[in-house]
This record gives structure tokens, sequence and C-alpha cells, in this order.
């Protein structure tokens, strides 16, 4: 006995040597060493990861919601919220005038076509009149019919309940992104358009507290003004706001000079009527932009082109007469300028990232909840990957598997491509940074893939 435990003992220790040696090649193979990227953080926490754990609204802010909600008399409360929720995922953006003309002119010159193949002698001026109506009843069947939603004071409510919380911890989580990648940056002015419920100012209180002077909400709902400045007092109407110096305005600063240190519009360009009018408020966004500007919009194939749309237009056409010259250049999500790689793929995925949150607690409501969404940070500063490397981002869950990792990565060369992510190959560093990140953070990559494959 004696015998075979010292046998294994000598084992061990020759294990433990051959993973030091290991350990000591592995950092020559790959130079990079702890101190370049991670800066002193642990793995878990590497200046990629992003990701907040399971949000929960502040205090102030949920008793506030609770008071609302006992107060009110809207019957069904639960499951018009559950409707809303579901309409508004399923929302689509109101069809273009164009659009619906090259429709209409492909569906009549279809229905003229059969007619001559068919032949005999027809009434042209009947035939006309039939061909127009059958065109008119295919268009109603196949248009999404869009409509402005319009809050009353009731409406207002069930959007709370349904929206809330997770409206709230979307906007939170792309905002954490700008405090961590960039900690010297202490707003003094916000400016939140299509402020709803005033999600972008409790989420941006929580991280700016001590530097926000000067809140701007505009809404063209004067009910959704009421019940944001009503949250704003806590559990009483009668106690001073919680957060100090909001301003609710229906339309947006006249002045062009005018400028806020973070701009945010979240599940707002969605909202507006047609293509014109999206190009229209992203450029004036832009222009009270001083340092950053935040779209938020649902993780639906509808959010993400809207948002790939306000890229375009903010990063390709220039305006004629722009008061602050600095360009835009993407902060996040996307690692480049180039078109985004999803948009080319088949079936179409979406770039969207998930949140999770703790809801409203009322009758029926689970502990947690995921808010899928979509999101562009732009800035007034150009962001480079940093320090030499290439900060991909990961666009789906990390699968973790023994000594390897499988990482799906936005690249900045605009590909999208899998990576095997292996200690021998990457260093033992950038494997365990990629076993602790997950689907929305960032992955130092230190060398290209020669096997990595191109998912374009």
């Amino acid at each position: 006995m004696a015998f075979r435990a010292y046998g294994a003992r000598v084992l061990y220790q020759r294990v433990v040597a051959v993973r030091i040696m290991y350990r000591a090649l592995s950092a020559e193979v790959h130079p990079q060493s702890h101190a370049d990227f991670l800066k002193g953080a642990p793995h878990r926490k590497h200046p990629g990861v992003t990701n907040l754990k399971t949000l929960r609204l502040p205090d102030e802010l949920q008793k506030a919601a609770q008071a609302i909600i006992h107060g009110t008399e809207v019957s069904g409360l639960v499951g018009k919220a559950r409707s809303l929720t579901n309409f508004l995922w399923s929302r689509k953006r109101a069809p273009e005038d164009v659009t619906l003309r090259e429709r209409a002119m492909a569906l009549e010159n279809n229905l003229w076509e059969k007619t001559k193949e068919k032949g005999g002698d027809v009434d042209l001026q009947l035939l006309e009149t039939q061909i127009t109506k059958k065109v008119l009843s295919d268009l109603r069947k196949t248009t999404y019919h869009w409509s402005p939603m319009r809050y009353d004071e009731e409406l207002g409510v069930v959007y709370m309940v349904a929206k809330l919380a997770g409206g709230y911890a979307a906007v939170k989580r792309v905002l954490n992104e700008i405090k961590k990648r960039d900690p010297s940056f202490s707003p003094h002015s916000l400016l939140d358009f299509g402020s709803g419920l005033g999600t972008a100012v409790w989420a941006s209180h929580s991280f700016w507290g001590d530097t926000l002077k000067e809140m701007v909400c505009v809404d063209n709902s004067g009910a959704m003004n009421t019940i944001a400045a009503r949250l704003l007092r806590g559990s009483s109407e009668k106690d001073e706001p919680v957060i100090k110096q909001v301003y609710f305005r229906q339309f947006l600063p006249v002045s062009p000079k005018v400028q806020f240190d973070l701009v945010v519009g979240a599940f707002s360009l969605s909202e507006l009527a047609s293509q014109k009018e999206r190009e229209d408020a992203i450029l004036t966004l832009w222009r009270k932009t001083s340092s950053y500007l935040v779209l938020v919009e649902n993780g639906t194939k509808e959010g993400h082109q809207i948002l790939m749309d306000a890229r375009d237009i903010l990063l390709k056409k220039q305006e004629r007469a722009a008061h602050d010259p600095r360009r835009p250049s993407v902060f996040a999500p996307c690692p480049h300028e180039s078109p985004c790689p999803k948009l080319f793929q088949l079936p179409l995925v979406p770039c969207n990232f998930s949140q999770a949150y703790s809801p409203l607690p009322l009758p029926g409501a689970p502990d947690r909840l995921t808010e899928r969404f979509s999101y562009l940070v732009l800035s007034r500063t150009d962001w480079a990957g940093g320090e030499g490397l290439d900060w991909a981002r990961l666009t789906a869950p990390v699968l973790r598997r023994p000594r390897h990792v499988h990482c799906q990565v936005c690249c900045s060369s605009g590909e999208i491509k899998r990576v095997v992510v292996t200690a021998h190959r990457h260093g033992r560093d950038v494997y365990r940074c990629a076993r602790s990140s997950d689907w929305g953070d960032q992955l130092p990559i230190i060398q290209p893939e020669d096997d990595s494959s191109n998912l374009d």
C-alpha cells in the first residue's frame, strides 16, 4: 500500500511539472501577456465582458409602478399587457408608398398577361375595372396595416406593465458597455427621444447620477409624459422627484446648436411613419449628440433593419450644414463599419442580444424574463479595436467543451466566423476569457484563425 501511495504521489508530481512546463511554453508561443489586455482584471471580468446579471428595477421605480397599478381601474391588466407585448414584438414598419406602387404595378401587369393568354373578345373598360378591384383586394390582404400608437392614460399603464422592466434592462445593458469601455465618460446632459416611461433616465442615472445635471425627455404623448413624471416621485405623488433636473417635452429642442453628451432613442424609430421621417429624426438626433448616440429596438428582423438603415444614413450621408464636423464612428456592437454580414445570410437572422431581468411582481408573473433587443451606439470619437487586438463580437451563445470553446464572432474584417478557441493555439488567457464570455461580449483574438469557417 505504501508503495502504491508513493507511486501515485510521483505520478501526480510529474503531471504538475508537465502542466507548469506547458504553461511556460504556451506563454512563449503567445507573447501577448496577461497584463496586455486584461489590465489586471480576472478572466471572468475581462475588458470585453459587458453582459449583466439579472437586472431588477430600482426600488423607487418599482414601488412607484406598483402604486400606479394599485390605483388604476384597468380590468384584465395582465392579459392586456401580454397582448400588447406580443403586438409590439410583431410590429412592422409602415409600407412605403413607392413599395406599394411597385407591388400594385406588378400585380396589374400579371393580371393583364393572364387575360391576354386567355384571348377572346372582352370589354376593356369592364376588364380594367375588375383588374383594379382585384389589385386593391390583393394589396389589402398582403400589406401590413400600420397605424400609429396613440397612448392615453389606460394604454400607458398597460404599456408600463408590459415594457417597463424589459425596456429598462435593455437600455441599461447597452449603457453599461459605454460605462465599461469608456470609464472617463461623465455626461452632464441627456436627451431621451421617444422617452415613453423614462427608462433611459433611470438607466443612465444608475451609472452617472453624480454628473448628470440636465435630462430632457421628448415624447409626443402627454399621457406617457404624465406617467413618467409620476414614476419619478416614487410611491407617493406628493413626494419630491427621486431624480431631479428631468424636463418633459413633446417636441425636440429647435436650435441645432443645442447638444447633449448622451442621446438615447429606445424603441422609438420603429414608431415613425416612414423612412423619410426616420432619416430626419436620425440626422436630428446626431446633430444634438456631442459624445454618444444610443439607439435600441426590438431584436427582430424589423428592428435590426431599422438600425442598419440608421447606421448607413449616418456613416454615408454628408450633412451640408453641420455645426459639429466630427464624423460618426461605430462604437458598438459592430467591430467594423462594413455592411452587416447578417443581412446577406439566408435564412435572415437578425443581429440581436439578450438581457435577463426581473419583471414587475404581479399575479402569475415569472421570477425571470429575457429581453431580446438590437442596438447601435455611435460616437463622435474614432474608436479602434484596442491595443493591437482584434476585439470580435460574440453573436451567438458560447459552446463550452472540454479543453476548447466554440465561438461565433463578428470580426473587424466585416465577416462572421466560427472560431474554436484553445489554450494551445490562442494562449491560456484568451482561452479562459472565451470560457468566461457570453453572447454579446467582445472577445480578444490575438492571431487569425487558419481553420475558422466563414459564415458569409
